[in-house]
């Protein structure tokens, strides 16, 4: 279905923001290089020119739609990590914290924009460096408080730090996919994901209880 100002109507989006929306549900169906800005102006209901006043480019639209699926997460990990000084908060709290936030950013990145890193045409593309790096840099943020939660626990079963990081990540990059079958994510899947990656970290049932309790207040506090 088209958007609201292709069918003759006003829409309530932002301009920009519409593109964005359209961009991506293009991208993902039909791969980015198989989309013009042309057919996204159109979809939109606007001229190509008029797109362009808010993007130089099809590429610049890649880009802004990469950052959205994992930035809002990374602005967050300084003080997500300050809170252990700050509250008291133990590694299996502040995982917990990062995972929900981090499952909440992909669940709102416009039309499931987060596939399009997995892409290999989009792995190819300059404005795919700016999101490797952020994404290196996010791994990194998981293998440390994993880590600290692992420090002195089982050795022989415990993932070194670069494939700890890894693991964290991947797990909660599941929402990618489940947003792709058509699945909401909702705050049992939040929890679910969070409980999983504190498992890898040899967490035990009762340590996960309660980080979930104590990450909640947390949570509303950083999104406050």
């Amino acid at each position: 279905m088209l958007p609201q100002a292709a069918r003759g109507r006003p829409s309530l989006i932002e301009p920009r923001e519409e593109i964005l929306d359209v961009a991506a549900g293009l991208f993902v169906e039909r791969g980015f290089a198989a989309t013009s800005t042309r057919e996204i102006a159109e979809a939109v209901g606007i001229r190509q020119a008029s797109l362009y006043f808010h993007f130089a480019n099809k590429e610049e639209i890649l880009g802004e739609l990469l950052q959205r699926s994992i930035r809002p997460t990374l602005d967050r990990i300084e003080r997500i990590e300050a809170l252990a000084a700050e509250t008291g908060a133990g590694p299996e709290v502040l995982l917990h914290v990062l995972v929900v936030l981090d499952v909440r950013t992909l669940a709102a990145a416009p039309r499931n924009a987060g596939v399009l890193s997995r892409l290999p045409e989009v792995q190819r593309k300059d404005v795919f460096g700016p999101f490797g790096s952020a994404r290196n840099e996010l791994r990194d943020a998981y293998a440390r408080l994993g880590m600290q939660i692992t420090d002195g626990r089982a050795v022989a079963m415990t993932p070194d730090r670069d494939l700890l990081g890894a693991l964290l990540l991947q797990l909660v990059e599941v929402v990618i996919g489940m947003r792709s079958h058509g699945h909401r994510i909702t705050p049992a899947i939040e929890a679910i994901v969070a409980a999983s990656c504190l498992r890898v970290c040899l967490t035990d049932q009762s340590r996960i209880d309660e980080a979930a309790a104590r990450a909640a207040d947390l949570i509303g506090s950083l999104e406050a």
